[in-house]
């Protein structure tokens, strides 16, 4: 196992190294150093202005040089300066990359468990009413994206809900939440539509892949065996099945990491939630290039450490996979 490990690391540097030189490369193209340098000075430069600026910010040295000296400087905490926030990238990475953590964790809570246990029980009595119902549900989470559950969330429980309460004196308080979210004041009014928009959509999806595993599972011949020795269904399911059909949904659960980090994008600008995708809206759109490199740097990192969990949990939860 540690040999194993200690190979994917080594992929793992090699990926980012790879992926990092290509976003690189990409954010420092001549049109949008352009772009920078119009942006910075005035939007009526010269050539010759642009050119003289762009020399006496360091654009024009070496390509490789500066990615080297970017490398080590990122791997050393030095991320640059953020030309839209007028402050470190570090610091602006960090405060809001803490916020999505926020969001990322409550959405987690809320999706695996409810998921799993969707996909169990729907597995578990295949062709069953339940079965049906439960199937219909999660391909009906995953037809709609984000943006659209969040528009419907927004216009039932924050609007819809807030005329009545002001109109009927009985409509409960607690029923309306607001259609923002922020940062600074997490509660349950205000973080329940953003969590609720990015779980439904991810719970289908891993439900499905659950109920499929479950049936697979089901069906294979170690669990007919266990049946007929007497054994009752509730032992048979927790003790035989269900670590064999979690092996699919962990590695798709592990997957959601990456995906909730580049999909809060939608979400985060959707509900006024400064966290990391609202960040990486404000660095495309003003091209602020320490904080675009920076954002790109944090998503590899965390696409490849989850991949590495990912990994090793497949290994622990079926001991007939062999590392070599």
């Amino acid at each position: 196992m540690l040999i194993f490990i200690l190979r994917r690391i080594g992929q793992m540097i090699a990926t980012m190294i790879a992926l990092t030189f290509i976003v690189f490369y990409m954010v420092n193209l001549p049109g949008n150093l352009e772009k920078l340098a119009k942006t910075e000075g005035n939007m009526r430069m010269t050539d010759e202005e642009v050119q003289n600026w762009l020399e006496a910010e360091g654009f024009t040295r070496p390509f490789l040089s500066r990615y080297v000296e970017w490398m080590v400087g990122t791997a050393q905490g030095d991320m640059g300066y953020s030309r839209v926030f007028r402050k470190p990238v570090s610091e602006v990475v960090g405060e809001r990359l803490g916020h999505t953590g926020i969001l990322m964790f409550w959405v987690m809570i809320v999706m695996v468990p409810m998921s799993l246990i969707i996909g169990i029980l729907a597995g578990m009595r295949e062709g069953t009413a339940l079965d049906r119902g439960l199937s219909v549900g999660s391909i009906a989470s995953t037809s709609a994206p984000e943006y659209v559950t969040g528009i419907i969330f927004t216009v039932i429980f924050a609007s819809w809900f807030g005329v009545l309460a002001k109109e009927v004196s009985w409509w409960p308080d607690w029923l309306v939440f607001k259609g923002i979210a922020k940062a600074g004041s997490v509660n349950f009014w205000n973080f329940t539509l953003p969590v609720m928009t990015m779980a439904i959509y991810g719970m289908g999806y891993i439900a499905r892949l659950t109920r499929a595993s479950m049936v697979e599972v089901m069906t294979s011949q170690y669990i007919r065996t266990a049946r007929l020795k007497g054994l009752n269904f509730r032992t048979v399911v927790l003790k035989h099945a269900l670590r064999n059909a979690l092996i699919t949904p962990f590695t798709v659960i592990m997957l959601q990491f990456p995906w909730l980090l580049t999909g809060v994008v939608v979400v985060e600008a959707m509900f006024n939630y400064k966290g990391f995708g609202f960040i990486l809206v404000q660095a495309s759109g003003n091209n602020d290039i320490d904080l675009l490199l920076a954002i790109s740097w944090v998503a590899v990192i965390v696409v490849l450490l989850t991949q590495l969990i990912s990994d090793i949990g497949y290994a622990y939860l079926n001991p007939r996979i062999r590392v070599k």
